[in-house]
């Protein structure tokens, strides 16, 4: 077994094809083929199948990638030890859309600022995907806005309470109690499903029998806050993402009487014996940002 077969096996699995995994690494598809039969070879079976023209994974493929994930863990470990205080290299980073135009700007500046040898590479998705992209080892640190967490096999810091505001246009009714009792048919115009807060927020409405209201997803925060400025609806967001507009009056924060359950940001990274240098001063950097300022 060589450890280019495994980077070649983890990469196809990443990326979902032979043709894929070649141009990512740069090699022939033919060499691509040769290293997975190779593997296959030692392993004693097929590592991928097709379905209807698709790649999947056989069961020993499912059963190989937590395998490979710690021995490439490993091996970039030894790779990096020559360099272990340089602060340099690639940084993954998953983050719900809500909290990178909110609160990551500035770490993230501040950060690039005294690391400039690290590339920041920054994807958004749902709460629940960005810590499935964590364990999996798609990315090396995850946020996530949810009520409190216990998680395994992760390190796990909380760092804000994030307030949820139910919010509207300013020529719209102005408490809840309007929309729950069906004044108005204004939409509840949210984002896509998983989303912690929406979550939260139908769930309230199926605990307490509230009725449900018609809803329409969009695909980003600020084209919820443009509709909801239209006048189309009402929407469930963080104070925090709505704050700039409703301090210059675009948008109005309803008033209601429900008891909404807490939720808070929080910042993980998985449970390791060693993180690298660029991990552990992100993480720093972070943890600092809500520590309240010491003034002398």
């Amino acid at each position: 077994m060589e450890i280019r077969q495994f980077i070649t096996f983890r990469t196809i699995v990443d990326v979902g094809s032979y043709t894929n995994a070649a141009i990512k690494l740069g090699y022939t598809q033919s060499t691509i083929t040769s290293h997975i039969k190779a593997l296959e070879e030692e392993i004693g079976g097929e590592l991928f199948t097709y379905v209807k023209r698709e790649l999947k994974l056989t069961s020993l493929g499912k059963e190989l990638i937590p395998l490979a994930d710690e021995l490439l863990y490993t091996y970039n470990r030894i790779s990096q030890m020559k360099n272990h205080d340089k602060v340099s290299g690639e940084l993954k980073i998953a983050a719900p859309e809500s909290l990178t135009i909110s609160r990551l700007g500035s770490i993230l500046r501040e950060y690039s600022t005294k690391y400039p040898d690290v590339k920041i590479i920054l994807s958004n998705g749902t709460c629940g995907q960005n810590q499935k992209d964590l364990m999996s080892g798609h990315v090396d640190i995850a946020f996530m806005v949810w009520p409190k967490l216990e998680v395994n096999n992760c390190l796990h810091y909380q760092l804000h309470k994030e307030e949820i505001v139910l919010i509207t246009s300013p020529n719209k009714n102005q408490h809840f109690d309007d929309y729950k009792n069906k004044v108005t048919t204004d939409y509840f115009i949210t984002n896509e499903e998983g989303c912690s807060y929406r979550s939260m927020f139908e769930r309230y409405l199926a605990n307490n029998k509230l009725p449900k209201f018609q809803t329409m997803e969009l695909w980003s925060l600020e084209a919820i806050k443009q509709s909801v400025m239209s006048g189309l609806g009402f929407s469930v967001l963080p104070y925090i993402t709505v704050k700039n507009e409703v301090e210059k009056g675009l948008l109005n924060i309803l008033e209601h009487n429900e008891r909404f359950e807490p939720i808070y940001s929080h910042v993980l990274v998985k449970s390791k014996k060693w993180q690298s240098p660029a991990v552990e001063k992100f993480i720093e950097l972070t943890l600092e940002s809500v520590r309240p300022p010491i003034y002398g």
